[in-house]
């Protein structure tokens, strides 16, 4: 008796342990677990017959019988131990992180060199003074060409192409209608700055858009001369470019302005005109109901695709609206 229960414990411990050894997951761990050591497991069962065994047997049988099953138990949890490791290893291997490879990342938005230059451009004239003022896109005649001293039949119409709807109204081909507009619901003093898209009829080349940006700045109170409409041109000039770009003021021609000049700046060698300005023409302060005899103004309008080119030496305007990554990110 005593022999059979040595064998089968023997047997046991033998079976036990091939079987820990060769499982490669926990759950059939838990089960051999639960198979072998278990309250009904086989150890339990072979241990029932030691009831039969003499006094002096059941000591002997049952050191080895605790012997095995602390085997068994080390065994188990050894395998446990090296199969939670292996997880663990598995895991990091497939979730390691490769610091040598080029990391993904979202590059910022920048501002495009349009807006950043209307920006500066607004920034110098609220900081010597000036207001914000907005106007819509599409403008009636009147508020394009009449009150600022155009009337149907004058010949300075046929200076800007204009795209009309058939309504009669337009896209406006420049940002002085907001001044009239101004004008109608504030009195004198006043000082603003219109910015805004523009549209005119233009053949699209290197310095020429059919679609673009201006500003229009206006200026009316009494006493006002063509000085200070010059030495407002040129602190704003000096402010945008600094003290070393060469400026020539030229005659020119303007319905809505008397006199008139057109600016220029020396630009990689060459002239490029940026701005033309005048003094209010009477008219215009009549239009508005202000009194020329009391009150003078002068009024400029600028492109600002110009000065984004000479302040960002490019050299053709198209690039501003081609949406060329490689290109805008330069700024």
């Amino acid at each position: 008796m005593v022999t059979d229960i040595e064998s089968q414990l023997q047997t046991l411990a033998e079976s036990a342990q091939s079987a820990i050894a060769s499982t490669d997951n926990l759950s059939s761990l838990e089960e051999l677990r639960i198979k072998y050591l278990g309250k009904k497991g086989e150890l339990s069962l072979i241990l029932k017959g030691m009831g039969k065994l003499s006094a002096e047997d059941r000591p002997r049988i049952g050191a080895i019988a605790n012997e095995i099953k602390s085997t068994i138990q080390n065994t188990l949890t050894n395998q446990q131990n090296d199969l939670k490791q292996a997880q663990i290893n598995h895991k990091i291997a497939s979730e390691t992180i490769d610091v040598t490879m080029p990391g993904v990342s979202r590059p910022l938005g920048k501002i495009h060199p349009l807006q950043s230059t209307i920006d500066r451009v607004i920034d110098i004239f609220v900081g010597l003074g000036y207001t914000v003022a907005q106007g819509p896109q599409i403008e009636s005649d009147y508020y394009n060409f009449t009150a600022l001293n155009t009337p149907p039949d004058h010949p300075a119409r046929d200076m800007q192409d204009t795209f009309y709807f058939d309504d009669g109204n337009l896209l406006r081909t420049h940002t002085s209608s907001v001044q009239i507009r101004y004008m109608e619901n504030n009195e004198p003093p006043i000082r603003v700055i219109a910015p805004g898209r523009v549209y005119r009829r233009d053949t699209v080349d290197a310095t020429h858009s059919a679609v673009f940006h201006q500003i229009e700045i206006l200026a009316v109170g009494k006493g006002l001369t063509f000085s200070d409409l010059k030495g407002t041109i040129k602190e704003f000039l000096r402010q945008m470019f600094g003290d070393d770009l060469p400026t020539i003021f030229r005659a020119s021609y303007f319905p809505f302005t008397e006199p008139s000049a057109e600016v220029d700046v020396e630009w990689q060698g060459k002239w490029l005109e940026v701005l033309g300005c005048g003094m209010v023409d009477p008219n215009v302060l009549k239009a508005v109901g202000y009194d020329p005899e009391i009150y003078t103004g002068f009024a400029a309008g600028l492109g600002i695709e110009r000065f984004a080119m000479i302040q960002h030496k490019i050299d053709d305007i198209r690039r501003l609206y081609n949406s060329d990554q490689r290109f805008l990110q330069q700024f």
